[in-house]
């Protein structure tokens, strides 16, 4: 066991399995149904923790399967509680999840659905955006599993429609945010409502020295499991700057998804931007380019999200331009690229951005585009992560007149200094833009099945989830 406060580094066994935790049969039938029999890093280490009942603050890369980490052992540890009554009364939430965004609740509550499928415990998600009345009907009816966001929850317990007194374990995803002074008030609100006797586990992939010192505050003796290096993208992830001015973003964006057309690699990329007029401004113009945009932030209702979400995972839109409402939780499988049109103003929130792709160990790229009054926002995200990101030429690509790519073959010109007609390299080393994006995983993988209706019994009125639910581990062969 390791000693309260300590961090948890050591590498788990390379042959564990799932089954190796001691689950319900019913829970690991669930697991094995989603094609999964080994755990990541993150689950191998704060599982057991979880089931002994400590509470955990749980840091790890995006991407890497942290969602599962805490609903497995949650599902494990209430089940005995489970009933097949009717009744609302045998049904009190007993587990609360609370998360900063509705699409990042939708993801956990999708988790929760799948791993109990085959008990008789019920969960349910709540969030704003969107009409009270279904979901005050659902808990009515009694949930066993919560899954919120703090606001639309405390709008519940002023209606007394939610009870939080036999809360036996709250988890705070997304930590950092969670406890940011933004949200710090309503948290407190919600935690003076919930049995001081109880488990509290704490999943970010950022924890900065002044968030671990405000998290003590709810914890006792707590474990801290730290899969990888903190404050850092995955391995997986090969990131580049391009130095461009911010006149030129729009017409770069262009030229890097045209030279990956020409790659023949996939041009679905996310495309983030710190203001809601810039990204819904730039989906438009991205449009009038040629390229098929559509654009996610906090002005559009859930129901606009969804539709745009849909629209991104069946190919219909390319490019997905949003503000960081979808830069923690959103999970889409084998994302290719993620782009930061602008920098965000936290370092962090770009580790959350570039998670979005190179999650549960495929590969992917990021690419960030820097005007140079952005290089102080450089500097401290180099910081953070204790590297320097490597500064490469924009792809050497003629863009036409009217924005639109070009359908004639690419230019291969090569910068003066190097041009040696005796020595030149072929014509597809001699580009510019020199680095190779990753090619597609070699790991095979297999997300949630997201076409499947869920139980009534679960609480989830969704008939097509606006974003996949991944458990994060590595399939069977």
């Amino acid at each position: 066991m390791t000693p309260a406060g300590a961090a948890d580094t050591a590498a788990p066994q390379a042959n564990i399995t799932f089954a190796d935790f001691g689950l319900d049969p019913l829970i690991q039938k669930a697991v094995s149904e989603q094609g999964y029999s080994i755990p990541t890093p993150i689950q191998a280490q704060a599982i057991p923790h979880v089931l002994a009942g400590r509470d955990l603050m749980g840091a790890a890369q995006t991407g890497t399967g942290k969602t599962a980490a805490f609903v497995l052992p949650i599902i494990q540890k209430i089940l005995p509680h489970a009933s097949s009554s009717a009744s609302p009364a045998r049904h009190p939430i007993r587990a609360l999840v609370l998360t900063p965004t509705r699409e990042l609740a939708v993801q956990v509550s999708e988790n929760a659905a799948n791993y109990s499928r085959h008990t008789d415990l019920r969960a349910a998600v709540v969030y704003g955006g969107v009409d009270m009345k279904e979901q005050v009907a659902i808990l009515r009816n009694g949930v066993e599993i919560l899954i919120a966001t703090p606001g639309r929850l405390l709008d519940h317990l002023g209606s007394k429609v939610a009870n939080l007194s036999q809360v036996e374990i709250l988890v705070l995803d997304e930590a950092d945010r969670m406890l940011d002074m933004g949200f710090l008030p309503d948290l407190q609100r919600i935690i003076n409502l919930i049995p001081a006797q109880r488990q509290t586990l704490l999943f970010s992939a950022t924890f900065s020295p002044e968030i671990k010192k405000l998290a003590q505050s709810y914890l006792r003796t707590p474990v801290t499991v730290e899969v990888a290096r903190q404050n850092a993208a995955a391995d997986t992830v090969k990131q580049v700057v391009h130095m461009v001015s911010s006149a030129d973003k729009q017409n770069a964006i262009v030229k890097v998804l045209e030279s990956r057309t020409r790659q023949g690699l996939s041009r679905q990329c996310i495309i983030f931007t710190n203001s809601r007029l810039g990204c819904a401004r730039l989906s438009r113009a991205l449009e009038r380019d040629g390229i098929k945009a559509g654009a996610i932030h906090g002005d559009k209702s859930q129901g606009e999200r969804t539709l745009t979400l849909d629209a991104f995972k069946s190919g219909a839109i390319e490019a997905l331009v949003a503000t960081d409402v979808a830069a923690r939780g959103l999970d889409i499988p084998d994302m290719p690229l993620v782009i930061n049109h602008e920098l965000p103003y936290s370092a962090e929130d770009f580790i959350h951005r570039t998670g979005r792709t190179g999650r549960a160990g495929s590969k992917g790229d990021a690419i960030a585009l820097v005007d140079g009054s952005e290089k102080r926002l450089l500097d401290d995200i180099e910081k953070l992560m204790k590297r320097k990101l490597e500064v490469q030429p924009l792809p050497d690509i003629d863009i036409p007149s009217s924005g639109a790519p070009s359908s004639r073959a690419p230019s291969r010109r090569v910068p003066t200094s190097r041009t040696n007609s005796a020595t030149s390299a072929p014509a597809k080393a001699s580009d510019p833009f020199f680095y190779m994006p990753y090619e597609p995983s070699a790991i095979t993988q297999t997300t949630t099945d997201t076409t499947k209706p869920v139980d009534k019994k679960v609480g989830i009125v969704s008939a097509k989830p606006a974003v996949g639910a991944l458990l994060g581990g590595f399939k069977k062969k």
